[in-house]
């Protein structure tokens, strides 16, 4: 089968080649990929750091080729969507059927490839809030993927969402139209106190959204793009002032039961247009090197998709 390649002599570390078809686990049900997105961790370490010859890849969409040999899972010619640590930029992927999700029939593959990581990780993240009715919602790095997906989920939970950007200006109109109801420069424009905070972006900016935590008010670190010290003043966690029971909860897209229904209720919302992909660059896996420079470049904000074209 054809693959993206690890290639550390590559412009972009990959090399679109040949290599093994994956051989399926009693579990595992084998995949022909449509259609993959691609996310900022895995290109910016994963690929730097894998062998030569290795095929990465988090998320991928396609249809079942083979069903599980453990009838487990659905059955041949079924849409799916799939997550896993790798294999995913490649024709043919073998993937636990606890790891796959079904999709709606006709929905673009592109866009079901842009949730396996982060429309799951932006739903699990708002779970560990709770109930988001009335809540005032705050979401740093909202101009990402996980971030975009976060305000539109909880919008739909009936939460009033205030999403943080550096480029408000820019990104106001697109952001509001995806369900935020404030749109500010940094988590020290909020105004009142928040209820939760659901943070994509780490260093500085968690330090000053947890200041803006209401009492019990949960902050949930989801990612660190910024990779600099999160350094709190002193005092910060004291009690006193009505500013108790706050918490920081971290986060693993892994925890807890596993994602199929999950990926499954996702495909669900794109399917029905409740939800918006929001993809921000798409092509053909031919053109993998243009994407990721992209993508590195910090060009984009959404999501980028490489369709697996013959």
């Amino acid at each position: 089968m054809r693959a993206l390649l690890v290639d550390h002599s590559a412009p972009s570390g990959l090399r679109l080649g040949e290599t093994t078809d994956p051989e399926p686990a009693h579990n595992q049900a084998l995949i022909r990929v449509t259609a993959t997105s691609l996310n900022f961790g895995e290109v910016s370490h994963a690929v730097s750091q894998a062998p030569d010859g290795t095929v990465l890849g988090w998320d991928a969409v396609g249809v079942v080729e083979r069903a599980a040999a453990d009838g487990s899972g659905p059955a041949a010619g079924t849409p799916v969507l799939t997550l896993g640590e790798s294999g995913g930029w490649a024709e043919l992927r073998a993937v636990d059927t606890q790891l796959l999700g079904s999709a709606p029939a006709d929905t673009d593959p592109g866009a079901l490839s842009t949730l396996p990581v982060t429309g799951t990780s932006a739903l699990r993240a708002l779970r560990r809030i709770g109930s988001l009715t009335g809540k005032r919602v705050l979401i740093t790095g909202s101009t990402g993927g996980v971030g975009r997906y976060a305000v539109q989920l909880a919008h739909l939970g009936g939460a009033h969402v205030i999403a943080s950007t550096g480029a408000p200006d820019a990104h106001g109109d697109s952001l509001r139209a995806l369900g935020a109801d404030e749109v500010i420069p940094g988590p020290e424009h909020t105004g009142a106190l928040v209820d939760a905070v659901v943070d994509c972006v780490g260093g500085p900016q968690l330090v000053q959204a947890f200041e803006k935590l209401a009492p019990h008010g949960t902050l949930v670190a989801v990612g660190d793009v910024t990779l600099q010290p999160v350094q709190f003043p002193p005092g910060a966690f004291l009690g006193d002032g009505g500013r108790h029971g706050r918490s920081i909860v971290t986060f693993h897209l892994q925890d807890g039961p596993l994602p199929g229904p999950d990926l499954t209720w996702l495909a669900d919302r794109i399917a029905s247009a409740d939800l918006t992909p929001q993809i921000s660059w798409r092509g053909s896996w031919n053109q993998v090197d243009e994407a990721i420079t992209a993508l590195m470049g910090r060009r984009l904000h959404g999501k980028a998709v490489l369709d697996i074209t013959p």
